[in-house]
């Protein structure tokens, strides 16, 4: 395997599949599955998740809600997404732990950095839910920020579209596809791979990211032998 310890990102609205909203039990099967894969073949796995499948702040804000009751509201969607993954992965008898960032004793351990690293080396997949803990950040800045704190060797970002293009090639048939580029290219074209904070967090940490279509089976694999799945964004 070409990496020992990950970050897998992923987005809550993977989790919806066809669906409109929520949470589709197969998408969330698959997903247990391949993360079973590679953790199989020793690889150390941490995970965060978006909550937009349940709730996004900011869509809250724009209805008049107050913002940072809105970004509570999705970490708490984000914790619930958490708690679905961990209930497929340990279906698939993978030992998994729900570590969150807002204290919930009752359904998940307090994030703590030492702990987090313990079960990783002991070839569990610790679950970070609940974001930053902090309002105004996205899970995209949390998974930048965990990834550094547990001192894993890469980001992949799994996303619905296959690596990062020059235009939106959901839209945009002509779209091209990038298979490897620079931090400092990704800011002067202006492509959206996360939000700025966690994109200048992850370059200043020297931290490459992979974005590649976590919705073909068998993808994380792929990415984790070094195949060129996806996109990197390197040095």
């Amino acid at each position: 395997m070409k990496y020992k310890r990950i970050l897998l990102k992923l987005s809550g609205e993977a989790l919806m599949g066809s669906r409109q909203y929520g949470i589709d039990p197969e998408r969330l099967s698959e997903y247990a599955q391949d993360i079973k894969q590679i953790i199989e073949k020793d690889v150390e796995v941490a995970i965060v998740i978006g909550g937009g499948n349940i709730f996004r702040g900011v869509a809250g804000a724009s209805n008049g809600m107050d913002r940072v009751q809105g970004d509570h509201m999705g970490m708490l969607a984000t914790v619930i997404n958490g708690l679905a993954l961990q209930s497929a992965l340990e279906n698939e008898g993978v030992p998994t732990r729900l570590q969150t960032a807002i204290k919930i004793n009752e359904v998940a351990e307090p994030f703590i950095r030492r702990k987090a690293m313990r079960h990783l080396e002991k070839g569990r997949v610790v679950i970070f839910g609940g974001g930053t803990g902090n309002p105004y950040f996205t899970t995209d800045s949390a998974a930048v920020l965990r990834a550094i704190e547990i001192e894993a060797d890469v980001i992949l970002k799994g996303t619905r579209v296959d690596g990062i293009y020059n235009a939106d090639p959901e839209k945009d048939k002509a779209a091209i596809k990038f298979d490897q580029i620079t931090f400092d290219d990704v800011i002067r074209k202006g492509l959206k791979v996360m939000d700025t904070t966690a994109f200048t967090l992850s370059q200043e940490n020297r931290l490459p990211i992979i974005v590649f279509d976590m919705n073909k089976r068998g993808n994380l694999m792929k990415v984790m032998r070094g195949e060129k799945i996806g996109t990197e964004v390197n040095f």
